[in-house]
């Protein structure tokens, strides 16, 4: 029997006296055992981490830097066993666990190059005024303190890159606490961070269960919170614990708008297969995927056949198939309530186009048109291979369509018009507008984060950065300047 993943304690291997099961949700089989760490185990990082919070502040940029160098090289050359283990714990086809590796390289290999700049600081003359003569203001960013990062399933190892990376950067100390249901990629990136020179304390991976992370959330010795997760459980974090400093990277149901001017057969096409490429990916559980197209109506019925034409050709199956588009959800129950939100809104009138079926913790990719407004699928996010298909008269309707919704991750707009492009990052309410292509686009090195029930904050290394510090101002006096 193969020995139980260790868990890393303050940089160090540690088990303890629990352990339980990693799953593969296409097969059943047993993809690991993780232990688990003791409640004194956990006290003992978080004490650890707390009391290195100074020293690892005060550590140069060039030994934070190499950290992270080291991190995004090791990341590129076991490339394809992590891509396999993300895979295998996730569900996730095989093309995009690579892909997800090859982005978590350049998280790594971006948090180094702004280790290296970060905080020079900023000159700011106060003899403006006759009170400030002869003095300096000199502004720089310190840490705001330790950080409980808290990762999802769906993207394993790149999100807790996005936690990990800027941490590090900055110089503060990080526990991350992976999902229950994904936890070994980010196990094999406390591998490659134990063969840094980075100070014993200033990091953890702890697999613990989520009936215990209200404990960490509440402890005063971790001040600053980045959640990435669904909303009800971020917005309890959030209001748990008012006085901390918390990031909030929750849902979405994004909208893709198809407007009139993307009118020609190479456009729609185009268009079509993003859609139906993004609105699949991952299984659907990703936060920026298509949910919602809304088609001009001078385009609806061209665009249509083309969408679902598309969607239908997208592979379902094995995801360690080099070929398959589509895997299994995490699980059978998240397929079960995909499942039963299609279910409801075909019983209220929406039409089914293609798709909804499913086999074990595999749904079909679906299309439905005419969703009746109240039903679940029409407000809230399915976090699966669905979507729904709208016709919009003109484009303050489109962009009406698009805020009529609790969320606001990210939209994509397709459209030839710049001033069009204005507009829509004018008048949608997101964090993001895509130009030409769906709401699915995320650069690793952008800001990154919604607006309305999206959550609060910003993740992207550099915003990372800076939510993790705050400003502090040194003013010197009696200057000749």
């Amino acid at each position: 029997m193969t020995a139980p993943h260790a868990f890393w304690l303050a940089g160090r291997e540690a088990t303890g006296e629990e352990t339980f099961d990693v799953t593969n949700s296409w097969d059943g089989r047993l993809v690991g055992t993780v232990s688990v760490p003791t409640e004194a185990q956990v006290e003992e990082a978080v004490a650890a981490a707390h009391a290195v919070r100074d020293t690892f502040a005060a550590t140069p940029a060039h030994v934070r830097a190499a950290a992270l160098d080291h991190v995004s090289r090791r990341l590129a050359e076991r490339t394809e066993e992590i891509a396999q283990l993300i895979s295998a714990e996730n569900g996730k086809p095989i093309k995009w666990a690579r892909g997800e590796v090859g982005r978590a390289v350049s998280v790594f290999r971006f948090a180094a190059e702004e280790a290296r700049r970060f905080n020079a600081g900023e000159a700011q003359r106060l003899d403006t005024d006759a009170g400030g003569t002869g003095r300096l203001a000199l502004t720089r960013r310190f840490p705001r303190g330790t950080v409980l990062g808290i990762a999802p399933f769906n993207f394993p190892l790149n999100l807790s890159a996005h936690k990990v990376a800027p941490a590090i950067a900055v110089g503060t100390p990080i526990i991350l606490k992976p999902a229950p249901a994904t936890p070994i990629s980010s196990l094999i990136l406390g591998e490659l961070l134990a063969e840094t020179d980075l100070p014993a304390g200033s990091w953890s991976v702890l697999p613990v269960p989520n009936d215990r992370m209200p404990a960490l959330v509440q402890d005063e010795r971790l001040p600053v919170i980045s959640f990435t997760g669904s909303g009800p459980v971020g917005w309890s974090i959030l209001d748990s614990v008012p006085r901390k400093h918390v990031t909030l990277e929750l849902g979405g149901n994004g909208a893709a708008v198809v407007l009139a001017d993307w009118s020609s057969e190479a456009d729609l096409d185009w268009a079509a297969q993003r859609i139906a490429t993004f609105s699949n990916y991952q299984g659907g559980q990703s936060c920026i995927s298509v949910q919602r197209v809304i088609a001009d109506a001078s385009v609806y019925d061209r665009l249509l056949p083309k969408v679902v034409a598309a969607v239908e050709a997208q592979v379902t199956g094995d995801p360690s198939d080099a070929t398959t588009d589509v895997g299994p959800l995490v699980s059978e129950d998240a397929a079960k309530r995909v499942e039963s939100w299609v279910d409801e809104a075909v019983a209220a009138g929406a039409k089914l186009l293609t798709g909804g079926k499913r086999e074990g913790a595999t749904y079909a990719p679906t299309v439905l048109a005419d969703v009746p407004a109240g039903v679940t699928i029409a407000c809230e996010e399915v976090f699966g291979p669905v979507l729904t298909i709208t016709k919009a008269d003109g484009e303050e309707a489109a962009f009406a369509a698009v805020n009529d919704s609790p969320y606001g991750l990210q939209a994509g707009v397709f459209t030839h018009d710049l001033q069009t492009a204005f507009r829509a990052h004018r008048a949608l309410e997101v964090g993001g507008v895509v130009i030409g292509d769906v709401p699915s686009y995320r650069a690793d090195q952008m800001p990154y984060g919604g607006a309305k029930q999206s959550g609060v904050g910003r993740e992207g290394v550099r915003w990372a950065m800076d939510d993790y510090t705050y400003e502090r101002v040194l003013v010197m006096t009696g200057l000749d300047l």
